[in-house]
């Protein structure tokens, strides 16, 4: 698993506070989203949460992120021709770079990418609110 090198997301503050009963098995996926920093798909979650507490069920995985994404907390990516993958919500807003060799997911930001967008949306008439870049590629192989 990942880990974070920065402070750690409390989603088991932010599900009591929602009034959502904190159980065993939710605490341990739980803890496991809130060190990851990569793009885990519900399987790559229940596969670490089974790690801890053989317990777990990949329904009580599926559930607990669907709370999770209903309450805002992390977001569900739908990458082209993958299993949705989830990640934490708030930070710097960034776009997707996903090797379709891999399965990686990069994160990245360009400042150039967004004026850009602000541009087109500006002659067009628009202010973007919300948008999504995902960009699909093969790792170049060098010669």
């Amino acid at each position: 698993m990942n880990e974070t090198a920065g402070p750690q997301k409390d989603y088991e503050q932010d599900l009591r506070r929602a009034g959502v009963r904190i159980t065993r098995p939710r605490q341990v996926i739980l803890r496991i989203l809130s060190k990851t920093d990569d793009h885990p798909d519900a399987m790559e979650i229940f596969q670490r949460a089974s790690e801890v507490d053989p317990s777990i069920s990949l329904s009580t995985v599926y559930r607990t992120m669907k709370l999770l994404e209903e309450k805002g907390a992390i977001h569900r990516h739908a990458f082209e021709g993958g299993r949705a993958r989830f990640e934490q919500a708030g930070g710097e807003h960034h776009d997707h770079l996903i090797d379709i060799d891999t399965g990686d997911v990069i994160e990245f930001h360009s400042t150039r990418i967004e004026a850009l967008q602000d541009e087109i949306a500006k002659s067009l008439g628009y202010d973007i609110v919300h948008h999504r870049l995902e960009l699909y590629g093969k790792k170049r192989r060098k010669r």
